[in-house]
């Protein structure tokens, strides 16, 4: 259910579409889901819908319409012409994000088709959940924290506001819901006490930790569970694999991170995408690394931001670099400080060291790339691709206009412009006539 209008978020925004760890808090519920292989998977919709619903557009997701919002209840009881009569129905909320799919299969496998099965959980302060009613260790009802006495609200055993219930008799239940409270709202927790009336079965299960179960209303809920989840991230690398974190508070990854033995990780690091990072790899500070692959024993220094590239064993990237899609580096390449690459790939052993520009380019080994040159692979309407053969020297604050070849153990001069191939085992330059001009005096301030 995802048709609330999340006003303390103080945002334009709908509130299932803000973001948790890179991606949308409703995707994280559906991602939650995928694993039971449901039959049909229907959301509701309401505030702002026409957003939520552009957002979230997949195959196999029906998108129903609840307007205006008039409570739980309500909103499953437009989703009724869209469900059979066979099996079980399992309810969700856009805005709790992080249950786990292992807590939706056991919910899913308490109701088993028969019994109305609950999610609760015991709660220090339940305040704003509804309580769990029972009569010894049976469930009674739900009430709403609204509704409830003082002794209710003493009570800790709070209701999620997920259920597992059999289809056939969901529908015929939520048909007869009223609105005969505070709210003047349809609760979908009054179900319970019809099944109690009827002897269907109720049964409670539980999630392993209470950040499952936990709603975002606001920013500080969002930032809040945000830095749940990425705890809980830091903690299984480091329990799985044995990485180390300077800080593991200071860790983001909006995707997928696999790391192999003996990986360290400094502050305030993020990893999006999908990103793998081999055996005695050593991230440095605050780098932004995207769906990259880092080979063993590469080194990222400091403030790096990377998208879209391949690191070999052994290469050494920054400080203050930037790798671009297609950025291929072999073994043991040297990418220093304000070095950018784009769409090109360095041989074995290739260096640009500082204040370097490689844009399509091949790159073979052992080549050093000098300070303040660049690859110049745009004519302003089209990339062109270089070649740089094995061993080439290219000095400082040269311009290799693409596209060009330069051949192997070819050394191109400090301060070359070059449009042509460049031979093998040459030097060649190209710079205008140095000239002193006897007599010139600078121009002087013009007086006020």
């Amino acid at each position: 259910m995802a048709a609330g209008k999340g006003t303390r978020m103080k945002s334009a925004r709908p509130k299932v579409l803000h973001r948790l760890a890179g991606k949308s808090l409703l995707q994280h519920v559906l991602d939650a889901t995928a694993g039971l292989a449901p039959a049909r998977t229907l959301l509701v919709t309401g505030h702002d819908a026409e957003t939520v619903e552009a957002e979230m557009r997949a195959p196999g997701l029906t998108f129903v319409r609840q307007q205006p919002q008039l409570g739980t209840g309500h909103a499953v009881q437009q989703v009724v012409p869209h469900l059979g009569n066979e099996g079980t129905t399992l309810i969700l909320y856009g805005d709790v994000p992080l249950i786990q799919p292992a807590t939706a299969a056991a919910l899913v496998a308490a109701s088993g088709g028969t019994k109305l099965a609950l999610l609760t959980i015991e709660l220090a302060d339940a305040t704003g959940y509804g309580r769990i009613v029972r009569d010894g260790t049976a469930v009674t009802a739900i009430v709403e924290h609204k509704d409830a006495s003082e002794a209710q609200r003493a009570i800790r055993e709070a209701y999620t506001g997920m259920l597992a219930a059999p289809t056939a008799w969901l529908k015929r239940a939520v048909m007869t819901l009223t609105n005969d409270n505070v709210q003047r709202e349809y609760y979908l927790t009054d179900i319970v006490a019809m099944a109690v009336a009827e002897g269907v079965p109720v049964v409670t299960t539980q999630p392993a930790s209470d950040t499952e179960v936990l709603g975002v209303n606001s920013p500080v809920q969002l930032a809040d569970l945000e830095r749940r989840y990425q705890r809980a991230r830091a903690e299984a690398l480091m329990e799985g694999s044995g990485v180390r974190f300077a800080d593991p508070a200071r860790f983001d990854v909006r995707g997928t991170l696999v790391c192999g033995s003996d990986v360290e990780i400094d502050v305030g690091c993020v990893f999006e995408g999908t990103v793998a990072l081999a055996d005695n790899v050593r991230i440095g500070a605050h780098c932004v690394i995207r769906d990259a692959q880092i080979d063993a024993g590469a080194v990222i220094h400091p403030f790096t931001l990377m998208d879209s590239a391949h690191i070999g064993a052994g290469a050494i990237v920054g400080p203050f670099a930037r790798l671009r899609p297609g950025a291929d580096l072999g073994p043991e390449v040297h990418i220093g400080n304000f070095v950018e690459v784009k769409n090109s790939t360095l041989a074995k052993g290739a260096k640009a060291n500082h204040l370097a520009y490689l844009g399509d380019s091949t790159v073979g080994e052992r080549v050093n790339f000098g300070a303040g040159s660049i690859v110049a692979n745009y004519d302003g309407a089209n990339k062109h691709r270089s070649v740089i053969g094995a061993d080439v020297h290219v000095g400082s604050n040269c311009v290799l206009v693409a596209p060009v070849a330069i051949g192997d153990g070819a050394t191109i001069g400090a301060g070359s412009t070059i449009a042509k191939d460049a031979p093998a085992g040459q030097l060649t330059l190209a710079r205008a006539k140095q000239v002193s001009i006897a007599g010139w005096k600078r121009p002087k301030r013009t007086a006020k």
